[in-house]
């Protein structure tokens, strides 16, 4: 079996789609008309820097998202047999659903980055190295209480989204031991109650379309589960507000047995995730039943670099910041390995805390990224 992954907000990036706008003419010239600007030029050559905007963003990765689906089944005359999307991406797991078409989707899609950008009292952060449990009792330990926990992206990968305030006062509380912390480049507090209001107003958007029920299961963000028929525009109003919860999305579909996850779109954003839920999972199944140990086979149709083994040793950790510091001078400009940062700049040298973990402070973003989590661009 097969299931075709879109990706959303985060995966963006200055030149994606490539000749897709060409090939497709016709759709591209009907965004457009639709979005009242070149998605063209704003995808490969974002002269105003515009790409990263929200109501820029979710637009872009609809159409570059979309034409990368009709090339594919283009290409193989297949569909597949589930679809899934991360927040943004599963408009376009719902296209390929047949749920609307392009121009529909796109008009939803408008309307919904219009919105979430009007939240700008908000923010969020990515906790790693951390469980459910463990964050919402750290966060009720200090009284953090207006928080919520957003993404559900991995096992150990967690996404924090509520008052600017409180996700500043967060990281302190976070950042220590083997736990990361790193706030992320959003506008405002996405899928937590913070976005209800966008959410009631796009429900409302909603009832002037039509909805087919889904030709191909879509799993949904909100419940983790198949889109029933006469949930569609509640779910699709829901996921605003709601978390996303893709790591048991993913679980869900490789417990169906010989699952292929292929990545639809730019990068290879959710394969990576895909891979790590899947370890996580399987490594958590072996401590509790190791006669089990065994995951069901499943693949994930993307290049995904091996992850670094995490220095525990202070020697190791040493030796690291070492080698580190003699290639790579502060103001060395790199990209995450975890998280989607393309264009990150050290701000110091690389050190040993807490006496095994070897990392470096990053510019801007005012915290500390590992070393086995980064790599020079």
């Amino acid at each position: 079996m097969k299931t075709y992954m879109f990706p959303g907000q985060g995966s963006q990036a200055k030149g994606m789609g490539g000749d897709l706008f060409d090939e497709f003419s016709d759709l591209t010239a009907k965004a457009d008309k639709i979005l009242g600007y070149s998605i063209k030029e704003l995808c490969l050559e974002d002269p105003n820097k515009e790409l990263g905007l929200t109501q820029f963003t979710q637009p872009a990765l609809y159409v570059v998202n979309a034409l990368s689906y009709f090339k594919k089944v283009q290409e193989t005359g297949e569909k597949p047999d589930f679809v899934a999307g991360h927040s943004l991406g599963e408009f376009n797991a719902l296209l390929a659903a047949d749920v609307y078409d392009f121009e529909a989707g796109l008009k939803l899609v408008k309307k919904r980055g219009e919105l979430m950008s009007e939240a700008s009292e908000g923010a969020m952060a990515a906790i790693i190295n951390s469980n459910e449990e463990e964050i919402r009792q750290i966060l009720k330990d200090n009284n953090l209480n207006n928080i919520d926990l957003a993404n559900f992206n991995s096992p150990s990968q967690i996404v924090i989204s509520g008052l600017k305030d409180e996700i500043k006062a967060a990281q302190s509380c976070f950042q220590q031991g083997k736990i990361l912390y790193y706030p992320l480049n959003t506008s405002g507090a996405f899928h937590s109650r913070f976005m209800k209001p966008s959410q009631e107003k796009f429900a409302t958007y909603l009832k002037k379309f039509k909805l087919a029920d889904p030709q191909i299961p879509v799993i949904a963000n909100v419940t983790a589960r198949e889109y029933k028929n006469d949930e569609i525009a509640h779910n699709m109003a829901s996921q605003i507000a709601g978390a996303v919860r893709w790591s048991e999305s993913v679980q869900y579909l490789n417990e169906k047995g010989n699952m292929e996850f292929v990545e639809i779109g730019h990068g290879n954003v959710l394969a990576k995730m895909v891979d790590k839920i899947l370890k996580e999972t399987a490594k958590a199944a072996a401590a509790d039943k190791p006669a089990e140990a065994a995951a069901k086979p499943a693949t994930v149709a993307a290049d995904k670099p091996a992850a670094a083994p995490t220095g525990k040793v202070n020697a190791k950790a040493a030796e690291k910041v070492s080698n580190w510091n003699k290639q790579h001078p502060v103001g060395t400009k790199v990209k995450s390995l975890v998280m989607d940062y393309d264009n990150l700049e050290t701000r110091s040298e690389a050190v040993v805390l807490f006496g095994h973990r070897a990392a470096v402070y990053m510019k801007d973003y005012n915290g500390y990224f590992d070393l086995d989590e980064i790599s020079p661009v």
